[in-house]
């Protein structure tokens, strides 16, 4: 595979040559222009624009502006192409110099090949990876971390069936940052069990920044950004649409049902409003052997939103409600030393159960609300918005050994977080240099009750940065700066005695990039950033049982902030009928913080639980990500991912724990085409490998990393087209077939019972 890649890059370097190897007389002629939407007479920002059969490519500014200059006389084919628009093709006669001023318009038809999308103008030289069109449809009624293992580098840490979180290249937690909507995603996301409180229905696409993103993001964002970003209100479609989608599984027999409708206000021109609501029930899973006793889920979402849009002025006004009731599997919470040590070591729960859609203890109740309030002013070529969030994030945590009548939780946490960000874009500086200013500032406050796990505190972060990019003909640089302040203060009793402890952090970080845009097949980028996160108070402070994760952590109030010093490289070759992208990557993080297991487990008035430590080390993380996607023929098509990880403990040279384990991905996809009533339809099969996690330290956890293990997949789908605005895109999935009995390294459960068998589940969408 490798020698491969290095065989496309050669062939693209001479394919390079090839080009510049042309007579360069008369030679000094340009095409400039200005790229706008058709119908609002906006700029386009980002459009991508080629001159076909020559390695020139460039990219809109903030004004839509554009040019190509030393170019010979003669005829050229001008393409421009952005997500979201149709392409345009152009030709162009040059004799010295001509002006082409592009208007496009909005794309509506529905892109069947786009999997992976690794270039994106918000980061031209991070890598990246996006969901969106055919791949995000695919995922639909999975989890947000579910859908977003399709994106190579990234895994998922989960705690039973249907809680899980995104984990970039062996980071998670509070190193990734959840942009919703573009609002930082605030709520208790620094428990392993945690899931992120976001319905990935209100998603047009997710899109994942590898790597250290704080300059533009803020502290914390040292492992990468993920985006969840809503389609465009519809300011300039006057008819009301909308779609319905459902989405069965077998195992667990859960339901989901997710509707959305949208239009404009014909009265008033430039005004969009959408709806949207999720409801999802689901009942225990099922291993291969045996069902998971009290893993059932319900889910209520809804999201509204409206907003203004003019060539000067916008404003948008979102809100979104999150509420799910989550069992957890009864066999992991256990009563003695003993039980425990005998479940882990016999590999079976205790509890077995048959199917039922109760949940009762233990269990989680989240509900978290989300209220975004943005605006913007264009002047003199200038974009300044201002966004307003405020977060509102309910846990409670029900012990198994409550009684069943107490309505009280066991731990209940409320966290209140309001956000500011202030933006300004300016105009291109020389006409080649353009970027942005902002300024960040949150303020939070957390209050806990029942048994004290983490105290109560009060938090605030003021950040300033400056990011700037300039694009010359093949190169592409980007360079930035930004500094950020925390302030902490804890609140906890000591005995009668109410202790008040303060914190302050700060700190910069930088990025420096850039991409070598080869030719028209091949581009080359390369990234160093750093990035900073402190100690959250659960690391500082929690002492006690948390009873989501079934595990009794201990903090450390001694820990010191983290600083990481993150390096990436990447190739991407792409042809008519091949595409290719291999990128590297090394990450060191000084005073990494992670949960350390203890040799013994703990034993505590509720039960008995494997026992940790938050500590802290210097932590190296480095990898590849490789990707394939081959057009064998009109019909066939395959595809290949490779994720590789190596994790150390620099000072106790050994090997970090609870990092996930490399993995290989294969895929292969028959297009049929139109069958009966069924347009585009497709059938493919995929097999996953996930080899055995054996760079542990020896006697680091209470049982082995589990073996390597294969599963298997299987997926047909396509459209019914119903009338010119409304069809049906359907689709069949099974995963697992061969009801493999596995256990995955990064499932926190895995001491207690295997992972999920096998699944099918049918898929609807009804877009009118």
């Amino acid at each position: 595979m490798v020698r491969l890649f290095i065989v496309l890059f050669f062939i693209g370097l001479l394919d390079f040559n090839k080009v510049h190897a042309q007579n360069t007389a008369d030679c000094d002629c340009f095409v400039k222009g200005v790229v706008k939407d058709r119908e609002t007479n906006l700029p386009i920002v980002g459009a991508v624009l080629t001159i076909k059969n020559t390695s020139k490519v460039t990219t809109t500014d903030a004004e839509g502006h554009y040019k190509f200059d030393r170019l010979c006389q003669g005829s050229y084919v001008l393409e421009c192409k952005i997500i979201g628009y149709k392409t345009t093709r152009t030709s162009i006669a040059l004799q010295h110099s001509a002006e082409e001023n592009l208007n496009l318009s909005e794309d509506e038809v529905h892109l069947q090949d786009v999997e992976i999308v690794a270039r994106r103008v918000t980061s031209l030289t991070q890598p990246s990876g996006s969901l969106q069109n055919q791949s995000l449809e695919q995922t639909r009624g999975q989890t947000l971390a579910e859908a977003l293992q399709k994106i190579v580098g990234v895994t998922m840490l989960q705690t039973g069936a249907f809680i899980a979180k995104p984990v970039i290249h062996g980071l998670h937690s509070n190193r990734i940052l959840i942009i919703n909507n573009g609002i930082r995603q605030e709520g208790q996301q620094w428990g392993s069990e945690h899931a992120p409180e976001i319905d990935p229905f209100i998603a047009k696409r997710l899109t994942v920044v590898k790597g250290a993103a704080g300059v533009r993001y803020g502290s914390d964002a040292i492992g990468g950004v993920i985006l969840v970003e809503p389609a465009e209100l519809p300011y300039t479609t006057g008819s009301i649409r909308g779609e319905l989608n459902t989405v069965g599984f077998t195992n667990g027999r859960t339901g989901v049902l997710s509707g959305t409708i949208e239009g404009r206000l014909n009265k008033w021109k430039g005004f969009g409003w959408r709806l949207q609501g999720t409801l999802k029930n689901g009942g225990n899973i099922r291993t291969p052997d045996y069902f998971l006793a009290n893993t059932g889920v319900r889910e209520q979402n809804f999201s509204a939103a409206a907003g203004y849009r003019s060539l000067k002025l916008g404003a948008e006004v979102f809100y979104s409600q999150f509420h799910t009731n989550l069992g957890i599997f009864s066999g992991s919470h256990i009563g003695s030393t003993s039980d425990l040590l005998n479940v882990i070591q016999n590999g079976e729960p205790f509890i077995k159960a048959d199917f039922n859609r109760a949940i009762e203890r233990p269990n989680q109740l989240v509900d978290h609300d989300l209220l975004k309030i943005k605006a913007y002013w264009q002047f003199s070529g200038n974009r300044l918005s201002l966004t307003l969030g405020r977060q509102h994030n309910q846990r409670a945590e029900y012990d198994l050994h409550g009684p069943q009548a107490a309505l009280k939780p066991a731990l209940l946490f409320r966290i209140t977080t309001l956000t500011s960000d202030v933006v300004l874009e300016h105009k291109p500086i020389a006409k080649e240099i353009t970027g942005q200013i902002g300024f960040s500032g949150l303020h939070q406050y957390n209050f806990t009750d029942g048994r004290p796990l983490i105290p109560d505190f009060e938090q605030s972060n003021a950040g300033a940065f400056v990011i700037e990019r300039w694009i010359k003909q093949k190169w592409e640089w980007e360079a930035g700066l930004r500094y950020d302040m925390r302030w902490l203060q804890v609140y906890r009793f000591i005995g009668q005695t109410l202790d008040q402890r303060n914190h302050q952090f700060n700190s910069w970080s930088g990025t420096i990039g850039s991409v070598f845009n080869a030719n028209s097949h091949l581009s080359v980028r390369a990234n160093f950033g750093t990035g900073w996160r402190p100690p959250s108070v659960n690391e500082l402070y929690s002492k006690g049982v948390h009873h989501g994760a079934a595990a009794y952590e201990e903090g450390n109030e001694s820990l010191r902030p983290e600083t990481a010093y993150n390096l990436m490289g990447n190739v991407e070759y792409t042809s008519e009928r091949f595409r290719a992208e291999i990128g590297f990557y090394h990450n060191f993080i000084q005073n990494f913080i992670y949960l350390k297991p203890q040799s013994e487990p703990i034993l505590t008035i509720r039960g008995a639980f494997p026992y940790f430590k938050y500590v802290q080390t210097n932590a190296t993380f480095s990898g590849a990500d490789v990707t394939s996607e081959w057009n064998i023929t009109q019909r066939w098509e395959h595809t290949a991912k490779i994720s590789y990880l190596r994790a150390y403990d620099q000072a106790d040279d050994n090997y970090l724990v609870a990092i996930p384990a490399n993995r290989i991905e294969n895929g292969l996809r028959y297009k049929i085409g139109k069958v009966i009533h069924s347009h585009d339809s497709f059938v493919s099969i995929g097999h996953l490998w996930v080899d055995q996690q054996k760079r542990v330290p020896p006697n680091s956890d209470f049982m082995p990393p589990p073996s390597a293990y294969h599963l298997w997949s299987i997926q047909v789908g396509g459209d019914i087209i119903l009338t010119e605005k409304q069809k049906i895109t359907w689709g069949i999935t099974g995963q697992n077939l061969f009801d493999t009995a596995y256990r995955d390294y990064l499932n926190r459960f895995r001491y207690y019972s295997l992972d999920q068998g096998r699944n099918f589940s049918v898929r609807l969408k009804w877009i009118f």
